[in-house]
């Protein structure tokens, strides 16, 4: 074993043992069940990330007015699904689930109850009472209130920009719904708020560990909260409204907010003043200022979000603007009902980490000593709020951070880049490259001064070993080596955990492919989100076994549809959910370009066993 091997892995010893246990959603089953042709139903469930190897489950039906039968011979072991090939499906039929340790049942789990004659259809869904005029547009799932299952926060928006176009948008509305449909509340983010990817990021996660999520996100002037109080002054309209003006549309004046909500009211908790403020508005410009300082509202409203455990126990909020040049962070702890801030980076005071931000962030602890760190694109924050590392290799649209080699210590990060040859400095700047997410270290890049726009990692073929990556112009797939070992796949986009076997799958638009194999599965009569970026409006493992649900809206924007698998799997994993990194993952998805989660570990072909999370579950 190389010395660098050695040393990583006796840290790693050492922090382990010293690190505290995160605190996590206590979840209960998740218990589906889906028919299907000739009277079967599928059924999956939830194993903990807390519950020992030997667990193992009984599953029971109950037809109509009948006894609960019992329908395994033994205690399920192997996996977290079963087909019932033997349901009548003409009664109103429950299933239900017991844990069994030591050869004793357990209690019941919630039931899952199908109506009588229920379709056949692969997914669940959420009746939404979408606004007038309003499009679904990002969720995110949490537990709002407290009874161990998701419900879901949905983004609605109404003429959308990006913020280097002027005109005038919708208010920005969220929306809080169980998963039967119930809206619990909803929150209009007011006229002060700017609806688009860029502008409007909202962070869902129980924050203090009460067992019930928060919603964080920026607030002005005039928003009104889950009860109908109003933020700051609702008679203040800071919006320009010179159509001759290059700010026409756009904030660039008055007070901005950053607000926590309650997740089962919606009623604001507490709200103060954003970090940073906007000013001055022609300092966010790009490297050299290229293309950059404007002072229309362009730069400077560039926002990212994301949760992370900074001390290694308990989340932290952190707001974030810019990414083209200037640079801040701002982390942020809701504790025993205050909201206190916690450290702020700003580039400012580190010019070499000026304009290495992307469309998107991870969240991950890079050095395992229990503590996350924030990777912005070409530069990563320690968890004490310090600068750790900056690859040099500037703005990007898409970053992907797991343990895509697993013959290497540690977590790799694959990003693209812009790194056009008109920016001095930057004219050999890799359009695509693969780093080490502890050091920053390259440890390979593709086409020097080129701008990429699209780019994916994840074990997707199992005929090679760890990870595949491929970007917009890469002409075939590469191993972690930089080699290439196979043909284009049919997307550049987004990511499932759908069939049986432990690779991945493409998700694109409403649809679902397998590299080599094509079309797994289509959603009739949905759509995408985002334009040509072409995103669910979440996809995250909401319940059934580890594999993942897709959610889209209905073309007709009164409904989510919840898509789950139906493919049995022999593979038995605990909830993707209590892997840190990927609920973490979930928490961001919606900021910006979107991106699909990953996992803090290998998950794929050839994996060895997912280490235990070191957590411990709200109560």
């Amino acid at each position: 074993m190389k010395a660098h091997s050695q040393l990583f892995f006796f840290l790693l010893l050492i922090t382990t043992v010293a690190q505290a246990q995160r605190l996590m959603e206590n979840l209960g089953r998740g218990l589906i069940a889906i028919p299907q042709a000739g009277n079967s139903v599928y059924i999956g469930w939830r194993l903990l990330g807390t519950e020992p190897d030997e667990i193992a489950f009984n599953l029971y039906r109950k037809s109509g007015n009948s006894k609960p039968v019992k329908l395994n011979a033994a205690p399920l072991r192997q996996s977290t699904n079963f087909v019932d090939q033997e349901a009548d499906l003409s009664k109103p039929t429950q299933y239900t689930v017991r844990a069994v340790m030591n050869g004793k049942e357990q209690a019941d789990s919630k039931p899952f109850i199908l109506a009588a004659n229920a379709p056949i259809q692969s997914y669940l869904t959420l009746p939404l009472q979408t606004p007038e005029g309003y499009v679904p547009n990002d969720a995110s799932a949490a537990d709002l209130d407290g009874d161990g299952e998701y419900d879901l926060v949905v983004h609605q928006t109404r003429n959308g920009r990006d913020n280097s176009q002027k005109g005038l948008t919708g208010a920005p509305i969220l929306e809080g719904y169980k998963l039967d449909g119930t809206l619990l509340w909803r929150i209009n983010l007011g006229t002060n708020i700017r609806e688009g990817a860029h502008y409007t990021q909202f962070m869902v996660y129980d924050l203090d560990g009460d067992g019930r999520a928060e919603v964080a996100c920026k607030t002005a002037d005039g928003t009104i909260d889950g009860l109908g109080k109003v933020i700051g002054d609702s008679s203040k309209h800071w919006v320009d409204r010179d159509e001759n003006s290059p700010r026409f549309g756009k904030i660039m004046d008055g007070p901005e907010y950053f607000t926590i909500f309650d997740g089962k009211t919606g009623a604001a908790l507490a709200t103060t003043d954003y970090i940073p403020s906007r000013n001055p508005t022609n300092g966010w410009g790009g490297v050299g200022g290229i293309g950059g300082n404007d002072n229309n509202g362009n730069r400077v409203d560039r926002f990212l979000a994301c949760v992370a455990y900074l001390d290694g126990k308990r989340p932290s909020v952190v707001m974030c603007r810019g990414y083209y040049g200037r640079t801040v962070l701002a982390a942020w702890d809701w504790r025993n009902g205050k909201l206190t801030s916690r450290w702020v980076f700003d580039s400012n005071d580190i010019p070499d980490y000026s304009g290495m931000g992307n469309h998107n962030l991870t969240v991950t602890d890079v050095d395992s000593d229990g503590k996350d760190e924030i990777i912005y694109g070409s530069m990563a924050v320690d968890d004490t709020g310090k600068p750790l590392f900056t690859t040099k290799l500037r703005h990007g649209d898409a970053l992907h951070v797991s343990d895509l080699d697993p013959s290497r210590p540690g977590l790799e990060a694959f990003g693209i880049h812009e790194n056009e040859a008109r920016i001095p400095g930057y004219e050999n700047g890799f359009g695509a490259a693969l780093f080490d997410a502890r050091t920053g270290e390259i440890l390979w890049g593709k086409m020097p001064g080129e701008d990429v726009g699209r780019g994916v990692a994840e074990d997707i073929d199992s005929t090679n070993v760890g990870a595949e990556v491929w970007w917009s112009g890469s002409n075939g797939i590469y191993n972690t080596k930089g080699d290439r070992v196979g043909d284009n796949p049919s997307s550049t986009n987004f990511l499932v955990w759908w069939d049986g076997d432990l690779t991945r799958e493409l998700l694109d638009g409403n649809h679902i492919d397998k590299y080599r194999a094509g079309r797994l599965f289509t959603a009739e009569g949905c759509s995408s989100n985002n334009g040509s970026k072409s995103t669910p409006a979440l996809s995250a493992d909401l319940f059934g076994d580890w594999r993942e649900e897709v959610v889209l809206r209905t073309n007709d924007n009164k409904s989510l549809r919840i898509f789950s698998t139906t493919i049995p799997t022999r593979y038995r994993f605990y909830t993707l959910m209590h892997d840190p990194q990927y609920r973490l993952s979930i928490a961001w998805q919606n900021v910006a370009y979107n991106q699909p989660p990953h996992t803090g570990f290998f998950l794929g072909h050839g994996m060895k066993t997912p280490p235990k999370p070191f957590i411990t579950l709200t109560r």
